[in-house]
């Protein structure tokens, strides 16, 4: 076989059954808490063997960077699933509110996340232009439907939504953090 055979071959279909059960695996692991959890037990959680789990993700590093792009992936193919829902700011709201519920489920894992996100410079453009793109694609939907002012950018909305993560307090809040979302929202609305 040639090298540039070898480049553009395709993942078996078994490699890429286990590379998606290791990073269900690892988002279960992290997600209950367990950062410094050995990658071998994320290995045995998947039914791979080690060697398995180290061809994907050679570092616990490329693991946590994964699964931070599985979730990103997971918000923005959500943005593009709302745009068929009938009120375009109900659409935005649900989107921001399922933020907010996969912080809550994800709270394990989000420190070592967001220091996944932001020791890669690569991988926080690519996060910021995934998410801010869900956005936008929700966001001006409203606007054009003359539910929701104008003026404000989707860069705009995910600092909001930045901000009332990093705004968590106490084990409870998750119904504040929603809230906050409902006034925002309210806030857009074009009067």
């Amino acid at each position: 076989m040639g090298s540039q055979e070898e480049k553009t071959r395709r993942p078996r279909a078994d490699s890429i059954r286990n590379r998606q059960r290791l990073l269900e695996a690892a988002t279960e692991i992290f997600s209950a808490g367990a950062q410094q959890a050995s990658l071998e037990a994320v290995a045995r959680r998947a039914g791979v063997g080690i060697g398995t789990l180290y061809r994907h993700f050679p570092t616990r590093d490329s693991l946590f960077e994964a699964v931070y792009r599985h979730e990103v992936d997971l918000l923005a193919d959500l943005a593009e699933q709302l745009t068929r829902e009938d009120d375009p700011v109900d659409a935005l709201k649900r989107w921001m509110q399922a933020n907010v519920r996969l912080v809550a489920t994800k709270k394990g894992m989000i420190e070592a996340l967001q220091l996944a996100a932001v020791s890669s410079s690569e991988l926080k453009a690519y996060s910021s232009e995934r998410l801010v793109g869900a956005i936008r694609l929700l966001l001006e939907r409203a606007v054009k439907a003359g539910a929701l002012r104008d003026d404000v950018p989707a860069e705009d909305l995910l600092r909001t939504m930045v901000g009332i993560f990093y705004a968590q307090g106490p084990s409870d809040w998750q119904p504040t953090a929603l809230r906050m979302v409902d006034i925002f929202i309210d806030g857009l609305r074009k009067r």
